[in-house]
């Protein structure tokens, strides 16, 4: 099962630097990011393609991993309608959406409640 890992930086600069390239020198690609911040911290949410060597890597560095949570990725066309269709199918089997967000190559991150039962409903071999 494909991996979301959660870092949650002060906010300040150079913070996503410091991520990339930690990451970067291990030669470990970033599938997917999702970042903000509010009340004096980030939130990232970040897929790669090598979650363990990544877990490695950070905690090699000082950065700590909050959580290593399994989403399901989800191949999407880009065209009006399929996320609706992807989330409505596993709404209407109970299975709750935590969070979601695009990768690169029109990919659906999902973090569900019960991810290996989403990844069957999606038909999602390599979850």
């Amino acid at each position: 099962m494909r991996k979301d890992l959660v870092i949650i930086p002060e906010d300040t600069p150079g913070q996503l630097a410091r991520l990339g390239e930690v990451l970067g020198a291990a030669g470990i690609n970033i599938e997917a990011i999702s970042a903000f911040t509010g009340q004096g911290r980030g939130i990232v949410h970040v897929l790669v393609d090598r979650a363990e060597d990544a877990l490695a890597a950070l905690a090699a560095d000082g950065i700590e991993v909050r959580a290593a949570r399994d989403v399901v990725v989800v191949p999407l066309p880009d065209e009006p309608g399929h996320l609706g269709a992807a989330c409505r199918t596993l709404a209407d089997a109970g299975v709750n959406i935590e969070q979601a967000y695009i990768a690169a190559g029109s990919k659906l991150v999902l973090i569900c409640d019960d991810a290996e039962r989403a990844a069957a409903l999606l038909g999602v071999v390599d979850a």
